[in-house]
């Protein structure tokens, strides 16, 4: 097999796996008891926050555990609406999550004010049109760090910056669900951010929501204790400890997987030059995520395709799989629907082999040949 969709979710690393285990078979105590058995398991907790805290740059307050991403964002967004008074005014881009961009459609239902800002074409948010669209009334700006489709990073920074000097109390929060074991980023440069276990070696069903110590949101989950204040419910401790490894275990081999991805990027991008495809990515986008489109072949058509051959890819994310064209890709080429129906998703690792690499390249050598150039004949 020649897994090539990291970016959808990535395999569970064995001594992660066998934390796991360890933790669900030794650690029985429910975190919020008051007897020894659950004192040790919120002594296990605890530290495994504090671990957290020393990768992210942050302290325990500031560390909200989830169920995943999705729950993150929309604890951020929702949890900033219930907790602000007046009229209430978004902003956010199409470059983001499904689980954003559909909560943004619930949300107008309720009359609540959305704005998209532009996207440039190179990827990049328009800085100036977002500082047009900010005014008295708006309480957050939501804009993904890393787009999971095409890898574009955004300067997080330059747009916090903009949001303070225009409205210093609208709240910044940013997915960086891609960014996480991926490219370097600071938490000083956000308000609150997501993360989702799953796309970093650690089992599924673990998010984190961080949230600066000194701003206030409601909670959608109740029935939490002081301690735990701001999400209800029994934090599922294997699922911490492991997350917490993971996130340790990212932070200390970045480098060096960086470096990596770079090599097998380049090698990627060589070799489909030789073909007439359009390739997406560009030097804004993460290494870990190469984009390109057919442009002659339908994408669910072409993924169908190497699967055969068991290699896989993807198009858009995996939560938007559904969809048969790239609305991303749509939005920055003006509706070409030729570059938005035929895109193609490879997504890398650390633990993709320049092997695998020249074996899509075989497959794909073999569909590009049977399915494109003799149709066109």
């Amino acid at each position: 097999m020649v897994y090539l969709d990291y970016s959808a979710t990535t395999p569970v690393d064995e001594d992660i796996l066998n934390t796991y285990i360890e933790i669900t078979r030794d650690y029985v105590g429910n975190v919020n008891s008051l007897h020894k058995c659950g004192q040790q398991s919120k002594k296990l907790y605890e530290n495994s926050i504090l671990d957290i805290c020393s990768c992210f740059g942050c302290i325990p307050s500031e560390i909200i555990m989830t169920s995943g991403a999705s729950e993150s964002n929309s604890l951020a967004i929702l949890g900033t609406i219930f907790n602000r008074e007046g009229k209430k005014h978004i902003i956010t881009s199409k470059l983001e999550h499904k689980s954003i961009l559909d909560l943004m459609n619930y949300l107008k239902s309720k009359n609540i004010d959305i704005d998209y800002v532009n996207v440039l074409s190179n990827g990049q948010v328009d800085l100036i049109h977002l500082e047009k669209l900010i005014n008295e009334n708006t309480i957050l700006v939501s804009i993904c760090g890393v787009n999971s489709e095409i890898g574009y990073r955004q300067d997080l920074k330059s747009i916090n910056d903009i949001i303070k000097k225009k409205n210093k109390d609208t709240l910044f929060h940013s997915d960086l669900t891609q960014a996480l074991g991926k490219t370097k980023f600071d938490l000083k440069d956000v308000d609150m951010a997501s993360f989702s276990s799953h796309k970093i070696y650690a089992p599924k069903g673990c998010g984190i929501l961080y949230k600066r110590r000194n701003i206030e949101i409601d909670k959608l989950i109740y029935g939490a204790n002081n301690l735990y204040r701001y999400r209800g419910g029994t934090p599922v401790l294997p699922l911490v400890v492991s997350f917490s490894m993971a996130i340790k275990k990212s932070f200390e081999n970045l480098d060096n997987n960086v470096k990596k991805c770079m090599e097998l990027n380049k090698l990627l991008e060589n070799e489909l030059s030789k073909y007439d495809v359009k390739i997406n990515s560009n030097e804004y986008s993460i290494p870990q995520i190469f984009n390109f489109s057919l442009l002659k072949m339908n994408s669910k058509d072409f993924i169908e395709e190497v699967s055969k051959y068991d290699v896989y890819v993807s198009s858009t994310s995996a939560c938007s799989s559904s969809l048969n064209y790239s609305p991303i890709l749509g939005e920055i080429t003006n509706g070409d629907r030729e570059i938005s129906t035929t895109s193609v998703r490879v997504s890398i690792s650390h633990l993709t082999t320049k092997e695998d690499i020249m074996r899509f390249m075989d497959v794909f050598d073999k569909i590009y040949n049977e399915k494109i150039v003799n149709d066109k004949e």
